[in-house]
């Protein structure tokens, strides 16, 4: 049995798992993790991955490795190949005012055009605007550019600084995958060509940048000779890991919500409204972020003093539409559609529907008619949704996962909770021995279509509307 590993290096923790490579079955697992923060020391992801590896028993049997991670974070080495400052994560928003500098200077237009992306702050290419402006001196140090799963597969392969790695501070070796490049703001995912006239733009000059791997090529092996696969941004491993395909969206429901699909196609939307990522199978991966998902839930269940489940099933007990009751869920803004000012609004109480029941209703809608409205921008777009993959914790909640499918309107499947990221890592690992993906089975714990959603759907567009204008 050969057995292959996949790395989910996340915000909050790392995560390995080891699948045999024909089936994917697992066979360990580990876990460690990571500081709180927008900005860390990337030596502790690299403390994190080797703890979350002893932890899951070692991979001195495992034949190929590969890493997915948080996008966007901006790791900044110098010519010794040293971390020069703290990294700055996706959600470090110091640089919203450098993303507006960028789209005025080059246009909305036409970085959608080159990039599939209109940046916002998360992106690496405005964070590199703001050291530069904000940290010149540590700028003009910058011999090299790499993102957190770039990084941690150079460390992996064995490079790093000197006295602290086998193989020292290569910079030329770093390398990384089209899904991870396409959100940095200065990658075309079309062409796989780096621009260089916005790295110059952002930093004054351009630093040495990882080598675009590509799905089933090998990107280096560990001194103990391990083979390292490309790797992936973490909604591309995630995708890649459920088994998307064309024709699948993808729905997380985590504290933020987040809704991509698979697609033959790209996007350049230059409303900002979908970012035109790359997938981890050499096609495409519209995304759509919304800002207020399973934090919806919480607020309602602390709001009701009821659990998750309890919500639920008051929820179950009230018919489509809540009797009246729309939640318009903007607690903190939105991004999607683009309110950062907007409030939450429970509508259209009356004496005849004001219950428990019917509240818990509302919110869920609420919260899912949300991410519909990501959906539709896909949609609009021209992205093929012929089933929704629902995922996150939230989705195991009986009652979001009937109510998501009468709001979206497509077959619904949920899968069985799973480390998805680190499985789309392994299932890239597993490419490098098969000579292709191979088709690991996804079980599920349900797969639900449409009944009523009409007068969900209305009633919560105009409330929408009621909020926008108001």
């Amino acid at each position: 049995m050969a057995l292959v590993a996949g790395v989910d290096s996340s915000t909050q923790s790392c995560k390995v798992v080891i699948l045999d490579a024909q089936t994917g079955k697992l066979v360990r697992q580990g876990r460690a993790s990571h500081p709180k923060g927008t900005e860390v020391n990337p030596s502790y992801w690299w403390e994190a991955l080797q703890t979350s590896i002893r932890d899951a028993g070692g991979i001195d049997d495992v034949v190929a490795i590969s890493i997915g991670g948080q996008q966007h974070g901006m790791v900044v080495l110098d010519e010794e190949g040293r971390v020069i400052r703290d990294a700055l994560l996706w959600n470090d928003t110091r640089s919203a005012q450098e993303a507006d500098e960028l789209i005025a200077h080059f246009g909305a237009e036409n970085l959608a055009a080159r990039t599939g992306s209109v940046p916002v702050a998360s992106f690496t290419s405005t964070k590199l605007l703001w050291l530069r402006k904000n940290e010149p001196e540590h700028a003009a140090r910058i011999a090299a550019v790499a993102l957190p799963h770039d990084w941690l597969t150079w460390r992996l392969a064995g490079f790093g600084p000197a006295g602290e790695s086998e193989k020292g501070p290569v910079l030329e070796a770093l390398t990384t995958d089209r899904s991870d490049a396409s959100g940095t703001g200065y990658f075309n995912p079309t062409t796989n060509e780096y621009l260089e006239d916005v790295l110059t733009y952002a930093l004054g000059h351009v630093p040495i940048l990882p080598r675009i791997v590509l799905p089933g090529e090998p990107a280096g092996e560990t001194p103990t000779g391990t083979q390292i696969a490309c790797g992936a941004g973490d909604n591309a491993a995630a995708a890649f890991g459920i088994g998307a395909s064309e024709g699948d969206v993808v729905v997380s429901l985590g504290t933020s919500g987040t809704v991509f699909s698979v697609s033959r196609s790209s996007t350049q939307d230059k409303s900002a409204t979908i970012a035109g990522f790359a997938s981890a199978s050499n096609s495409f991966l519209p995304l759509v972020c919304t800002l207020n998902a399973a934090r919806v839930i919480d607020s309602f269940a602390d709001l009701l003093s009821v659990s998750h489940e309890e919500l639920g099933s008051l929820a179950l007990e009230a018919k489509p539409g809540a009797g009246g009751i729309v939640l318009v869920p903007y607690f903190e803004g939105e991004r999607t559609p683009n309110l950062p000012k907007a409030t939450a609004e429970l509508v259209g109480l009356t004496l005849a529907n004001n219950s428990r029941h019917n509240i818990a209703r509302a919110a869920i809608e609420g919260m899912l008619c949300g991410l519909n409205a990501g959906l539709d921008a896909l949609v609009e777009a021209g992205v093929e949704c012929k089933r929704i993959f629902l995922v996150g914790g939230a989705a195991a909640n009986p009652a979001v996962q009937e109510i998501a499918a009468e709001i979206f309107g497509v077959p619904i499947v949920v899968p069985q909770p799973g480390e998805y990221v680190a499985t789309g890592a392994a299932r890239q690992a597993a490419q490098l021995l098969l000579r292709s993906a191979p088709a690991w089975e996804t079980s599920t714990v349900a797969t639900l279509t449409r009944n009523r959603a009409i007068e969900v759907i209305n009633n919560y567009r105009t409330a929408a509307d009621f909020a926008a204008k108001r």
